[in-house]
């Protein structure tokens, strides 16, 4: 969800995706691919056990996100102490991205943890990201986001800024430059930090959608925990007509006759049924609910 930050893709361009600067960043749940925890799936609680947390997600394996995408593995690793990282794959194969995404860390040498989403190809529900964007970087310290980074073509020269921000977030008044990360990188792999490279898929840079919306998305996300947990029932794919009356029902009830639950529900289902979130059916109520909140105001 998240209003979403503003970052420059181009001369022109402006892309969004995840919760914007002063929003919190929500737990949710993902199944790592890597670690002792492996093939488990755990919860990630930003701010919980450590003071600043990165999360990259990431919708596509494509060559082009490698050189972005082990710079920042290689800064959270010398950072470990005081950073979380943590690399989200979003997927909608669950079997395919356990075989496959290990594989993956391996090739590329990562040192931070590799997970996929439970939540599926469109991530945490509650988090907004826009899926034209091939990496979404939030950088939070404590709960509270710093930074965000919405990236369609993710490349190296986006690595200065990200650097900085997590530098900023931690506390890192010396960070090393990109080019002294890449060096490090080379040498713990024996010389050859980007043997790895070679075997991502070999495939061009992937571009927006025609026609993608670059505008800021409506709605707001809710700071409200219950709001927030019904909201992640109400978007979920398996959900019957039935689930979804039954959590409307719900929403009206525990925000009647109170105003600011009543402005938090009206922003949070108009941002996830403006980003197409759920069944169709979902969709339709979503909408009536909305209305009839607004009203009620």
């Amino acid at each position: 969800m998240g209003t979403l930050t503003t970052v420059v893709c181009g001369a022109d361009d402006k892309t969004y995706s995840g919760p914007q600067i002063g929003e919190t960043a929500t737990p949710f749940n993902v199944v790592a691919v890597t670690g002792p925890s492996r093939g488990k799936e755990r919860r990630i609680d930003p701010g919980k056990h450590f003071p600043t947390t990165v999360l990259v997600f990431v919708h596509g394996i494509e060559r082009s996100i490698v050189p972005l995408l082990t710079i920042v593995d290689q800064y959270g690793l010398e950072k470990r102490d005081a950073v979380a990282t943590e690399f989200v794959f979003l997927t909608d194969d669950r079997a395919a991205s356990e075989e496959r995404l290990p594989l993956v860390g391996q090739s590329l040498r990562m040192q931070c943890p590799v997970s996929f989403s439970s939540d599926g190809p469109e991530g945490p529900g509650n988090y907004g990201l826009n899926k034209s964007c091939l990496m979404t970087i939030v950088v939070s310290k404590g709960s509270k986001v710093t930074a965000n980074f919405a990236l369609v073509q993710p490349g190296i020269a986006d690595a200065p800024a990200v650097v900085g921000a997590i530098a900023k977030a931690c506390g890192d008044a010396d960070p090393p430059t990109v080019e002294v990360l890449r060096e490090r990188r080379q040498k713990a792999a024996g010389g050859n930090g980007g043997r790895g490279e070679g075997r991502m898929e070999d495939r061009p840079p992937r571009a927006a959608p025609k026609g993608e919306s670059t505008t800021e998305l409506p709605g707001a996300a809710p700071t409200d925990a219950k709001l927030v947990s019904m909201l992640r029932s109400f978007i979920q794919k398996s959900n019957a007509e039935a689930d979804v009356d039954r959590i409307v029902r719900e929403v009206e009830a525990y925000v009647k006759d109170d105003p600011g639950l009543t402005r938090q529900a009206v922003g949070g289902w108009t941002r996830v049924l403006h980003l197409k979130y759920g069944t169709d059916y979902a969709q339709k109520a979503g909408w009536e609910l909305v209305e009839r909140l607004k009203k009620s105001r």
